[in-house]
């Protein structure tokens, strides 16, 4: 396939990221409107619960190493298709369940979460194939930017349309949104039916024109797994941050109200964005370990800072809580393209393999969420530490090929 010919897919793909993006973060952004509406403070282990919107969400991506086998043997464009139509099946469900009760409206939740998983194992290593080796981590950080001005987009579309500073929190509030959304992706459903996606058949090209030995299987590859590791930890750090933004201004002294909560964190998601921006050509001057352990160290100084000056400086350390965004911006395309370095023909299995540990925001919330129940906000969020620890030693040791 000609360089020309990449262009197209290219911004199909990187509509998708954009897609990911709004839907991951409106669930994430739900979470406080979620708490209120179905009133879980008042039920046991409320902190626990009001983290299950991760759980239903994150948790489908344990699916993903069976959907990276699917995908090999079904292709890109039908996977594409099978993702979208899901995630349309998914938006539809809710708008009934959301009425008769708090895990009914999950369980729909699930449905178009299994959708997006779906899409994030194919855009991955398809935008990864489209073009040079060189300019991969480049390229997903671009389809990345885009799915970062949805996630900035997200949290202004729920404080907007589904939280209001009028009337009672109810969980119907939700059904008008979700009905425009069920209409957008049907269209983008119907107009993706019709859409000439081709395959990519580049790795096998490639290992034709140039014949070299690869391992008999994507996880005989170390790199592979510590990367997914790496992605594990991650999601700790950048879905942790706006899961536990809410109890964090009250522990910082600041009286916000549910939408001032939920509208201030689009300057976190546009903190990926304008970092994901910037990345795309600072990637291209320095090596994705480099910027990967710059930031890890960057974004575990700034939640330290926030910890330390805490209510004494309560708006400093708001910002810099929210400012973790801009270090967690090219932390995923760079270990994603370090994970799936070298690996030719494995590229799609071993996508599925990354791609389910992407459960750990599924894990460590909830997790994090019960340590907050014994110990306090603080020990919490503490935790984080740990993530960004792993994360420098991966970019410095365990993204290595062996």
């Amino acid at each position: 396939m000609s360089k020309n010919k990449y262009l197209f897919p290219l911004i199909v793909m990187s509509a998708l990221f954009f897609m990911i993006g709004f839907m991951t973060t409106m669930n994430n952004s739900m979470i406080d409107f979620l708490k209120e509406a179905f009133r879980l403070d008042a039920l046991p282990n409320g902190k626990i619960l009001k983290q299950l919107p991760n759980s239903f969400f994150y948790g489908i991506y344990a699916l993903s190493i069976p959907i990276g086998f699917l995908i090999h043997r079904i292709g890109y464009k039908k996977g594409v298709l099978l993702g979208v139509g899901l995630l349309t099946a998914g938006v539809l469900m809710c708008i009934p369940l959301v009425a008769i009760g708090y895990i009914p409206f999950l369980f729909g939740v699930a449905v178009f979460a299994f959708g997006i998983v779906i899409l994030q194992v194919v855009a991955n290593p398809y935008v990864n194939a489209l073009g040079s080796e060189k300019t991969a981590a480049s390229r997903l950080t671009l389809a990345n930017f885009l799915n970062s001005v949805a996630t900035v987009i997200a949290p202004v579309f729920v404080s907007l349309l589904i939280i209001s500073d009028t009337g009672a929190m109810e969980p119907t509030k939700v059904q008008k949104p979700f009905i425009v959304l069920a209409v957008i992706a049907a269209v983008i459903l119907v107009l993706l039916f019709f859409m000439k996606l081709p395959e990519i058949e580049g790795e096998d090209k490639d290992v034709a024109m140039k014949p070299k030995k690869y391992k008999s299987s994507a996880f005989k590859y170390t790199h592979v797994w510590l990367g997914s590791l790496a992605i594990f930890f991650y999601m700790g750090v950048e879905i942790g941050i706006p899961s536990f933004f809410a109890d964090y201004t009250k522990e910082l002294g600041l009286n916000l109200t549910v939408v001032e909560r939920t509208d201030w964190l689009k300057y976190y998601w546009g903190g990926l964005m304008v970092g994901r921006l910037a990345g795309i050509f600072i990637l291209r001057k320095f090596t994705a370990r480099q910027i990967l352990s710059l930031c890890a160290i960057g974004g575990a100084i700034l939640v330290g800072s926030s910890l330390v000056l805490g209510a004494n400086a309560s708006q400093l350390a708001l910002v810099l809580f929210l400012g973790t965004g801009l270090f967690h911006s090219i932390m995923w395309p760079t270990i994603y393209s370090l994970a799936l370095e070298d690996l030719g023909p494995h590229a799609k299995v071993a996508s599925g393999v990354i791609s389910t540990s992407v459960i750990g925001a599924a894990v460590l919330t909830p997790m994090m969420g019960a340590i907050q129940d014994n110990l306090g906000l603080v020990a919490a969020v503490s935790t984080m530490f740990v993530y960004y620890t792993y994360l420098i030693f991966f970019a410095t040791k365990g993204s290595k090929i062996r």
